[in-house]
């Protein structure tokens, strides 16, 4: 297997985001879309979304992270990771079973580098923490 932690700065914890079977990478921020983005056949309206971050408390006062309050509906999440891969390897990134099981997941992603993703959040909602980890790097391949 591939030593995933050779494409990837930013690791929060090591020994813990390798133990499965991939890399898994942590969540730093969780956006909102405030106003609607465009996308035109041509690109020449293309106009990028307006973005917030979510608010987020804690859950304990002596708590040293913070917690996100997600109502169902449509996110994106920025990890504290980021990716680089060579121009001829791509990766592939999964939402990990822990949120799969609450609801909640993001579109399995063939990537470079690591941009925000989309993440779905169903139901009830869901309480994320402060740099959990909600992805796999589960392996890179010959793009």
């Amino acid at each position: 297997m591939t030593d995933l932690t050779a494409f990837v700065d930013g690791i929060v914890h090591e020994p813990t985001q390798t133990e499965g079977r991939g890399l898994d990478l942590t969540v730093t921020e969780i956006y909102s879309v405030t106003t609607p983005g465009r996308v035109d056949f041509g690109g020449g309206e293309l106009e990028a979304a307006d973005l917030e971050p979510h608010d987020r408390q804690y859950r304990n006062e002596d708590d040293d992270y913070q917690w996100w309050h997600l109502d169902a509906g449509q996110y994106l999440v920025e990890y504290n990771e980021s990716l680089a891969l060579p121009d001829d390897l791509v990766a592939t990134v999964q939402t990990r079973d822990e949120l799969l099981a609450r609801g909640a997941f993001h579109p399995t992603l063939r990537v470079r580098d690591l941009d925000r993703v989309p993440l779905s959040v169903g139901g009830a909602g869901l309480r994320l923490k402060e740099n959990a980890r909600v992805s796999t790097v589960v392996g890179v391949d010959r793009a």
